[in-house]
């Protein structure tokens, strides 16, 4: 018989059942202008952002809620390089984020179209609901899309923040501090219309 905790017996490291397993999931938590963040990642690509609670515990308490799943895990060396440009992104060294490869699990197809049309609009540039579901092929479906980007699992990556209602109208963000954080990160990439940013 084999004593508890020895090598034979140990769970492995979630980088270790990442690479067995491409649906397992890891997450680790990361300091930024705004406080504390996560991402949440799988071998596919990311899965989630998590923007941050108004603590540190409370970030890893809502990463929890929305991937039970998740083992905390040191940020490993395929996923620091998005943590750092997420990082430097929150202290205004704008990037587009397109090169990070997004896992779109459980998401439907739909979605999908609206994240990836979301994920072309470069930082300082907005859209509306209605001209991204045009765009799509919904003409009429701005509800349809302001409903598909209330559910972004990766907000930043996919910069939802970036598309406004009718008439440049703020529209709801539904990542925490709400249409006062949609506002600080569309001033903090210098959108037209937009005050400098005071959050950070």
């Amino acid at each position: 018989m084999t004593a508890p905790g020895t090598a034979a017996t140990r769970e492995p490291p979630a980088a270790a059942r990442s690479a067995r397993n491409p649906l397992h999931t890891a997450f680790a938590l990361f300091d930024t202008a705004i406080g504390t963040c996560a991402i949440i990642w799988s071998a596919t690509g990311v899965v989630g952002l998590q923007l941050p609670e108004p603590a540190p515990e409370p970030t890893r308490d809502e990463v929890r809620r929305r991937f039970p799943t998740a083992d905390e895990h040191p940020v490993p060396p395929a996923i620091a390089p998005i943590v750092e440009a997420v990082t430097a992104h929150l202290t205004g060294a704008a990037d587009d984020l397109r090169w990070v490869p997004v896992d779109y699990r459980d998401v439907s197809e739909f979605d999908c179209a609206v994240y990836e049309f979301t994920r072309s609009l470069d930082p300082g540039s907005t859209a509306t609901y209605g001209e991204v579901a045009a765009a799509l092929g919904r003409p009429g479906g701005a509800q349809a899309v302001g409903q598909a980007l209330g559910r972004n699992p990766v907000p930043l990556v996919v910069p939802c923040h970036r598309v406004l209602a009718a008439g440049g109208a703020i529209g709801g963000f539904s990542a925490p501090g709400s249409i006062v954080t949609k506002r600080e990160l569309l001033a903090l990439e210098h959108t037209p219309g937009f005050n400098d940013p005071t959050l950070f």
